[in-house]
C-alpha cells in the first residue's frame, strides 16, 4: 500500500526535492496534500503532476490565481494557516514532511502530531522554537519522527543498535559557508548575493544565510539535544569544508562512528520518506577516488557569535530559544533586502535576546506571544 505525503513547503529547495523522491519510488509514495505560498506557476505543475486531494496557499488572491490556471482539474484549495492546518492533518496522509522555513510551520506540525502522522522533519524552528513541548506531542502521539537534515540523519543511522548511555560525544559536522576563511573587519561590506552563493550545498535563501552566520549550525545543536536527548556539554560543531562526514558519534570506549555520503539533500529525504530503509540511490554517489582531502577545523565562536548565542539560548530553554529564532528570521529578511549588513545580523539577534524577560517551562501560546513580541519590536532588529 501507498503511503500518503502531505508536504508542507512543496516549493523550496527541500519540497521539490522531496518530490523528486516521489517520482522515482511511485510504487511507495504517493502525495495527497501540499502546502506552498504564492508560486503559482510551480504550484499549478505540481498539482497536475502529482494530482494530490487538497493544496494550501497563502493568499485568496494565490488561491484565485491557481484556479484560473487549473481549469477543471479536482483539487481542494484552502487559505494561509487554516489551509497549512488542514494539509498536515489531512486524514489520508501517514506522514507528514515539514520543510517550510521559520517558525510558521510550528502550529501546523504540532496538528500534525495530534492527527497521529509521523513527521519528515527539515524545518529547524519547529524543534528549535518548541523542542520540549514537540518532543512531548511526539511521545504522547506515539508517532516516529524522521530528521531530514543530514547531519541529524547521519547521527540517528550511527546510533542504530547502540546503547544511547554509552555515548560520550556528537560531532556536528559544518561546511563553514562561504565566509569561513573571509577577514572579519569585511563582513560589514559583505553582500547578500554573497551570502548566497554557498560553496557546497544548494538551499533556500534563508538557510543559505543560516549557514553564512553559522545560525544554521547553532539550530542544528538545539535540535540535537532535543532529537537525541543529550545535554549540551556533548554535542560539538567542528568545520568540514568538503560535506562528505555528515557527523560523528564518539562512544565511551573511544570508538567513533561517521556517517558519510555526497552533499546531496535527496539522500537523506529518501531515507526519511521511506522509513530508515535502504534503497538504490538514484543520486549523487560518493567517490573517494575522487577525494582529494579532508578538513576539519575548529569553529570561530568570536567571529561567528550566532552559534554561542544558540548554545546559550538552549541551555536557558523556557522562550528564549524562540526569541532567538525570530529574531534570527526577521534580521535574514533585513539582510537580504539590504537593510542591514552581514556584521550586523549577530548584533539584532543579541540585542533581541538581551531585552527578553525570559519565561521558564512555557506553553504553546507562551512560545507563539514570545515570537509575536519579537517581531513586532522593530526596535529590537533596526537602529
Amino acid at each position: 500500500m501507498k503511503k500518503g505525503l502531505a508536504i508542507l513547503g512543496s516549493t523550496g529547495s527541500i519540497g521539490k526535492q522531496t518530490l523528486e523522491v516521489v517520482s522515482v519510488f511511485p510504487s511507495s509514495l504517493t502525495v495527497v496534500a501540499l502546502a506552498a505560498k504564492d508560486e503559482v506557476e510551480l504550484i499549478v505543475e505540481q498539482i497536475k503532476k502529482f494530482s494530490p486531494k487538497i493544496v494550501a496557499v497563502a493568499t485568496e488572491e494565490v488561491k484565485q490565481k491557481v484556479e484560473q490556471k487549473l481549469g477543471a482539474t479536482k483539487v481542494q484549495l484552502f487559505v494561509g494557516r487554516e489551509g497549512l492546518t488542514k494539509v498536515a492533518t489531512e486524514l489520508s496522509a501517514r506522514m507528514v514532511v515539514v520543510a517550510i522555513p521559520g517558525s510558521l510551520a510550528l502550529s501546523a506540525t504540532i496538528e500534525a502530531v495530534r492527527a497521529k502522522k509521523d513527521i519528515a522533519l527539515a524545518t529547524k524552528e519547529v524543534l528549535v522554537a518548541a523542542g520540549e513541548i514537540f518532543m512531548r506531542e511526539i511521545k504522547t502521539a506515539g508517532v516516529k519522527i524522521f530528521p531530514i537534515d543530514s547531519e541529524h540523519s547521519a547521527i540517528a543511522q550511527c546510533l542504530k543498535g547502540e546503547d544511547p548511555k554509552t555515548i560520550k560525544k556528537i560531532v556536528i559536522t559544518a561546511s563553514g559557508g562561504p565566509f569561513f576563511k573571509t577577514p572579519v573587519e569585511k563582513f560589514a561590506t559583505l553582500t547578500a548575493k554573497e551570502a548566497l552563493n554557498h560553496p557546497i550545498w544548494k538551499m533556500g535563501p534563508k538557510i543559505t544565510i543560516d549557514s553564512a552566520t553559522l545560525m544554521n549550525k547553532g539550530f542544528e545543536v538545539i535540535e540535537a539535544h532535543h532529537l537525541f536527548g543529550l545535554d549540551y556539554s556533548k554535542i560539538e560543531v567542528i568545520i568540514h569544508p568538503q560535506s562528505t562526514i555528515h557527523s560523528f558519534v564518539e562512544f565511551v570506549d573511544g570508538s567513533i562512528k561517521a556517517q558519510l555520503g555526497a552533499p546531496d539533500m535527496r539522500i537523506p529525504i529518501q531515507y526519511a520518506l521511506l522509513e530508515d530503509s535502504r534503497f538504490a540511490n538514484h543520486w549523487n554517489q560518493l567517490s573517494f577516488a575522487k577525494l582529494a582531502k579532508l578538513e576539519f577545523l575548529q569553529p570561530d565562536r568570536l567571529k561567528f557569535p550566532c552559534l554561542e548565542y544558540a548554545y546559550e539560548a538552549g541551555k536557558k530553554g523556557g522562550t528564549l530559544p524562540a526569541v532567538l529564532n525570530a529574531a534570527n528570521e526577521e534580521a535574514v529578511k533585513l539582510f537580504l533586502r539590504g537593510q542591514i549588513n552581514f556584521a550586523e545580523l549577530p548584533q539584532k539577534i543579541k540585542a533581541a535576546m538581551e531585552r527578553h524577560q525570559n519565561k521558564e517551562n512555557p506553553t504553546l501560546e507562551d512560545i507563539l506571544e514570545a515570537d509575536k513580541i519579537t517581531r513586532q519590536k522593530p526596535t529590537t532588529l533596526i537602529p
